[in-house]
């Protein structure tokens, strides 16, 4: 764990030593306390070597959590890959949000931009009578979602379908509430990134010239698939709080909540259908 420790601060990680144990935690399949309370054990020569190119990849900017092949997302571990955004903390905000505003039953819903399928498989976890339609623009991500989804058994209750937006999706659809994270990130912004997030899928993150460009959309084409009183989620970016305010048509949304993440940075919009 030292050698880890010195090899990812080297590389400017941050957290190395923290780091470092993940790696190794994960490779042994045991958790961190286990490695404190066995620090004097062995690796085996295997063991060694693959914890080395663990570090290589780390220390070479690669997301910690593409190289586990998992991230822990709303009390539930998701498999990620580079096909798919890693799910945030703050991203469970929507999960949260949607828990407490959307009573009616049984619950019908759609997630635009599903990427892995976090969002879509926590709340069918916590929604045992719900149904959902989640929608990528990705067939890999797709793929993604559909093996969380299985993992956790809520297949049956989820249709994934390959779409960019709602255009797939028969116009009929009415939903009880929609939920999405869009690519909310400025051109300018994504010029920027750290080198582990410019690893990440850029169709999950650009947003255009200002950022807005797939939230523009959303805000436009989400009426046509929700029903009256239906809420519509969805996260935005650092310092888009008050844009994101003066593209909401009073004449179609009733805006609830912008809601802050731990950082007290506004993230999620939750909006009414009038």
């Amino acid at each position: 764990m030292a050698e880890g420790a010195r090899t990812l601060s080297a590389a400017s990680v941050d957290q190395p030593r923290m780091e470092a144990s993940t790696l190794l935690a994960d490779l042994l399949g045991r958790d961190r306390a286990f490695l404190i309370a066995h620090s004097a054990d062995e690796l085996s020569a295997a063991q060694y070597e693959e914890f080395k190119s663990r570090l290589a990849r780390r220390a070479a900017g690669e997301p910690l959590q593409y190289i586990t092949g998992h991230q822990d997302f709303f009390r539930l571990d998701f498999e990620v890959t580079p096909d798919v955004l890693i799910p945030r903390p703050e991203t469970e905000l929507i999960v949260e949000a949607a828990l407490e505003f959307v009573t009616r039953e049984p619950r019908y819903f759609a997630e635009i931009g599903t990427g892995s399928g976090c969002i879509a498989v926590s709340l069918l976890n916590e929604l045992p009578a719900a149904r959902a339609v989640a929608v990528d623009i990705s067939p890999a991500a797709l793929e993604v979602a559909r093996r969380n989804a299985e993992r956790y058994a809520v297949i049956d209750r989820l249709q994934l379908v390959e779409s960019d937006g709602f255009a797939a999706l028969d116009q009929g659809e009415i939903f009880d509430f929609i939920v999405s994270n869009p690519p909310y990130v400025s051109d300018e912004e994504m010029k920027n990134l750290t080198r582990e997030v410019r690893r990440e899928p850029s169709s999950a993150l650009a947003g255009g010239s200002d950022g807005f460009h797939v939230i523009r959309r959303l805000l436009n084409e989400a009426p046509r698939f929700l029903r009256a009183g239906g809420h519509f989620i969805f996260e935005i970016g650092f310092g888009q709080g008050e844009t994101v305010q003066d593209l909401i048509d009073q004449n179609t949304w009733e805006l609830i909540d912008i809601r802050n993440d731990l950082a007290n940075i506004p993230r999620t919009v939750i909006l009414r259908r009038k």
